[in-house]
């Protein structure tokens, strides 16, 4: 629907949430949040997530999966062993300036769940 860039690195989400303890919805969500899953991000950085993006100041990956990595490994070390977020309500508190970010970041969790439950219900055949 948002002809994201990151639509080949669905595997990569789901692999490195699993190695980090994360809802693989997670990352893909903050991307929506940040930067329309990855169409609006600062020039030649595979930013999409606002990372270290403040003012001037950029941090650049060297390629998507490279953001996957960092931000899934930043957010277990940074956000949820450092200060014990369990939700993205308690991680919004220390990684968005914007009080709504947690909200807009669970409605996109959920509209993936949707998206999912919808697409499984149509996969499922009724026989008699």
């Amino acid at each position: 629907q948002f002809n994201s860039p990151l639509i080949p690195y669905a595997s990569d989400f789901v692999e490195i949430a699993d190695k980090y303890e994360l809802d693989w919805k997670l990352v893909v969500s903050i991307s929506g949040v940040e930067s329309t899953f990855g169409r609006q991000i600062p020039r030649e950085s595979f930013n999409g997530w606002g990372w270290g993006v403040y003012g001037t100041n950029v941090i650049r990956f060297s390629s998507w999966t490279d953001g996957i990595e960092t931000v899934s490994e930043g957010l277990r070390i940074n956000y949820m062993n450092k200060w014990g977020a369990k939700d993205v309500y308690e991680i919004g508190r220390f990684y968005a300036a914007s009080p709504t970010w947690a909200q807009r970041v669970s409605y996109f969790m959920r509209k993936i769940d949707e998206l999912k439950d919808k697409r499984l219900a149509q996969s499922l055949s009724i026989s008699l």
